[in-house]
């Protein structure tokens, strides 16, 4: 069973991790992902060993607050949200850096904090005790996961301004001491350097960098958020002959639901009376309205621009289109792309390292005779600035941003891993029929040889009018288009795997291949060499005789799908070498591959032999992505290492691919590949900025420069550069939104 949650209170890739841990001690579980961006877990499960309570209560257990996805937590957050305390932090910050640094800003203070000190110092720890309590959830988080031995973000904050205050209490005894010994070297020490000030400046600066942080972050899904709010919340229902307004979401199945011109449409449907333009922009990117009648679908979130209309309701509420849309683009989000692994190997060390160092730093710059107060400072920049944010933050927010913008193009990706492997395609395999062509057979050459041309199209429309064989489609409907008249025909025939006969008027008529004809002792050899080039065009030829004589034949052949050449020659252009596999013989095969410029052919292929030739493909070493209908490509889908369901944007919930492409667009294919190494390149980027900055950050904020230039980071410009750091991530990640 697979589960999703929402586990609340995390702040780093560590309490991500944290969260991992807990769910993976239960005896039962099979998977687990934490999203630390979504703030959400996906659990796979055994049912028999494990059961959600139980899941629920291991992530409370580690200091975390879970509950069902939907649900509403039961351990709802003892803290102010983020807002509230920094503005509660800044207003009582502001006060507390006019007492401490007034003086060295060049700004009048009170007399009497010059001549009562300990006065002075006792106003700035209250300041910044008030700081403290405001953002306690920094200590009270970060201390108790220190204490189950799985240190997160909240515990390096916690640990360097708790040693500010530390050390400023610690002043303040030996200001003390300075003052009742009347010591004035004691007194000057020890007056100006209690630390008040690093300590709560810390804390809210953090608070700034996670608000900043939250507020960017908010940004990756609004795709979908958006989206969401496409439905109307209410709607106009016809139910014992009466129309009436209920909320959408209490649509049931059957109800025919009242569609007027402007409003969107609430459920998944077909229209059972009127028609009308559709804009389906919302779902599928295609700015172009549809026309609708009775008997087509429509879907949730898209909009009616003019004609009212009646539709029943066929899927409401999370089995929509829009829903699985939504719930897809969500769980994507939150599944990790392989590149991500590294960030969750190097963060499990992390923090234990950068506290080894703190200590180091410490004990360094004591044994080297510097002031304790140097050594310290020195310590808690080293804890501040080397917080994992940027990190964590560092996938995550890039595939977010890069889902979203593709779900809202209509182009479903269903996990962070097919995102990232789409970026080293190497071979694009394709079915043909249905996906590099239309899926159904169009009339491309007529020749009357014993009758006239509009009696042949008269004697073809009335034949195969009877008939559902999709060639008797083709022909019906192009003689339609010719304005060929349709007369009633009788006793009709269908002859399997050859044709079809009946008796227009007195007369009877008979259609189908050239076996058909042989049988009919119909003579078709003066016309070979025309069959035969058409053959090699991989176009289907009907044959139309009176019994007699042949009237003539009609050739028909399954279109090119619109823009294939475009995305074949786009493939072309990146690099990556285009393969057609099919189950149609060579000749049909190989006519349609040369139109569209494919120089390997796979031919007669059935499809329960599809995947065997995709895997074979595969083990050359290289990536291989595979493009079909999404139902009779299913095993050849699996097989490739990233499937791509085409003509599958009324049931997006295909298993066998990782990715849909709603619109039918074979071009979106290639924009995707392009978009995935953009995407990659951007988490290169993160990641590289994140080890970066801790690998240039920490020596400095240890002191390294000290011995040559005498520069140093102050705790508050440590905290100020970590805040700086996760900015800059997500930053970067949501100029995905330019694709």
């Amino acid at each position: 069973m697979k589960q999703k949650f929402t586990v609340e209170g995390m702040s780093c890739v560590n309490c991500s991790a944290a969260v991992e841990r807990a769910v993976k001690k239960l005896d039962g579980t099979q998977s687990v992902e934490v999203s630390l961006l979504a703030k959400s877990m996906v659990c796979e499960f055994d049912e028999k060993k494990l059961n959600p309570k139980k899941i629920v209560n291991a992530v409370n257990k580690a200091g975390y607050r879970c509950s069902l996805y939907g649900e509403k937590s039961e351990n709802k957050s003892k803290f102010l949200s983020e807002k509230a305390r920094l503005i509660s932090s800044i207003i009582i910050l502001l006060p507390l850096m006019y007492v401490s640094m007034g003086d060295m800003m060049g700004i009048p203070t009170p007399h009497f904090l010059h001549e009562y000190p300990l006065i002075s110092a006792i106003v700035q720890l209250t300041f910044a005790l008030a700081v403290a309590i405001i953002n306690a959830k920094f200590f009270v988080n970060g201390f108790k996961s220190l204490v189950k031995l799985s240190p997160n973000m909240d515990s390096l904050v916690a640990m360097g301004s708790s040693a500010s205050f530390l050390y400023g209490i610690f002043s303040i005894i030996m200001l003390s001491v300075g003052i009742s010994q009347n010591n004035s070297e004691f007194i000057e020490k020890y007056s100006h350097g209690l630390y008040f000030e690093s300590a709560a400046m810390i804390l809210t600066l953090v608070t700034v960098g996670k608000m900043l942080e939250e507020r960017a972050k908010t940004k990756t899904g609004s795709a979908i958020a958006k989206l969401s709010k496409l439905a109307p919340e209410r709607s106009t229902v016809i139910r014992n002959g009466e129309e009436i307004e209920i909320p959408s979401r209490e649509i049931v199945c059957g109800d025919i639901v009242v569609i007027k011109p402007g409003a969107s449409i609430p459920v998944d449907g077909v229209i059972v009376e009127g028609h009308s333009e559709i804009n389906e922009a919302s779902l599928t990117g295609e700015s172009e309205p549809r026309f609708k009648t009775v008997g087509d679908e429509v879907m949730t979130a898209t909009v009616n621009l003019t004609g009212a209309f009646k539709m029943e309701a066929k899927k409401v509420g999370g089995e929509t289109v829009l829903a699985k849309i939504i719930e897809l683009v969500e769980n994507t989000s939150a599944s990790k792309a392989p590149v991500a692994r590294l960030a969750d190997k190097v963060a499990a060390v992390f923090i234990p390292i950068v506290t080894s160092i703190a200590v180091a730093t410490a004990i360094i710059w004591l044994a080297m005779d510097y002031p304790f107060d140097f050594a310290l400072s020195n310590a808690i920049s080293v804890l501040v600035i080397s917080c994992p944010c940027a990190l964590g933050l560092a996938t995550p927010v890039a595939i977010t941003v890069a889902v979203g913008k593709c779900a809202s193009e209509g182009i479903l990706i269903k996990s962070a891993e097919a995102l990232e492997t789409l970026h080293k395609t190497d071979v694009a395999v394709f079915d043909k029929t249905g996906t590099l062509t239309k899926g159904h057979p169009a009339v491309t050459d007529t020749a009357a040889i014993g009758c006239g041309e509009k009696e042949l199209l008269d004697i073809a429309l009335s034949l195969e009018k009877s008939s559902e064989h999709p060639l008797a489609i083709a022909v019906c409907e192009y003689a339609g288009s010719k304005g060929a008249e349709l007369t009633e025909c009788s006793n009709f025939t269908a002859v399997g795997g050859k044709g079809v006969n009946a008796d227009i008027g007195n007369t009877h008529y008979c259609a189908g291949n050239g076996t058909y004809m042989n049988e009919l002792g119909i003579d078709i050899s003066p016309w070979c060499e025309d069959i035969e080039k058409l053959s090699r065009e991989g176009k289907t030829v009907m044959f139309f005789t009176d019994g007699e004589k042949l009237l003539g034949f009609i050739a028909a052949s399954d279109e090119i799908a619109e823009d294939a050449q475009k995305a074949l020659e786009m493939l072309d252009t990146l690099g990556i070498e285009t393969v057609m596999l099919t189950g149609d013989n060579g000749q049909s095969a190989n006519a349609t591959a040369k139109k569209l410029g494919i120089k390997r052919v796979i031919s007669g292929v059935l499809p329960s032999e599809k995947s065997s030739t995709v895997t074979s493909l595969c083990k050359d070493g290289k990536t291989v992505i595979m493009t079909g209908d999404g139902i009779n490509d299913a095993p050849a889908l699996i097989a490739a290492d990233v499937g791509i369901a085409v003509g599958a944007g009324r049931d997006i919930a295909i298993d066998s691919a990782d990715v849909v492409l709603v619109k039918n667009s074979l071009t979106d294919i290639a924009e995707t590949i392009k978009y995935s190494r953009r995407v990659m390149t951007n988490i290169k980027e993160n990641l590289f900025w994140a080890f970066f900055y801790n690998a240039i950050c920490i020596p400095i904020a240890a002191g390294a420069l000290y011995p040559l230039w005498q520069i140093t980071l102050s705790p508050m410009l440590a905290s100020a550069a970590m805040s700086f750091s996760s900015i800059f991530v997500v930053t970067n990640a949501l100029r995905l939104y330019k694709k």
